[in-house]
């Protein structure tokens, strides 16, 4: 009798949660994914959980992620957009992930906020300049 009653309540308790947490929301109601359309997105969405939404990056556990806001490295437009592409240390690749006009529009996004002032635009053939091909080994 113990056990049955033990597990009707948690059959109930899982049901008066309400539906399990997904890849896109925090909470357990469902939702849609905004789409990626804008640098401000890609990087709130992708970037912001290593380098956080002011761009100030973070250290902890063992890692460093470098900030963004205010760093002289990202004058040159080709430094980030290589970044993004290829990885870095412990950063990963985003070549297999991110389109040229996603990464163009984030590299943009980050060299002209987060405390950055550089406003020429990084555009999709530039990336596609610096794309490499991706094999099915990679």
């Amino acid at each position: 009798m113990r056990g049955v009653s033990l597990s009707f309540l948690l059959l109930a308790g899982m049901m008066l949660a309400g539906a399990p947490a997904r890849a896109d929301t925090a909470g357990g109601v469902p939702s849609t994914m905004s789409p990626l359309d804008t640098g401000d997105r890609v990087y709130h969405h992708i970037c912001a959980a290593c380098h956080m939404a002011d761009g100030k990056g973070a250290r902890g556990a063992g890692a460093k992620y470098p900030a963004l806001a205010g760093d002289p490295k990202l004058a040159i437009a080709a430094y980030p957009t290589m970044m993004v592409l290829n990885g870095h240390g412990g950063m990963p690749w985003f070549a297999g992930i991110l389109t040229d006009r996603q990464i163009a529009d984030v590299v943009t996004y980050i060299r002209s906020h987060l405390g950055n002032r550089w406003t020429d635009p990084v555009t999709p053939e530039q990336v596609g300049a610096m794309r490499q091909p991706i094999t099915l080994e990679e």
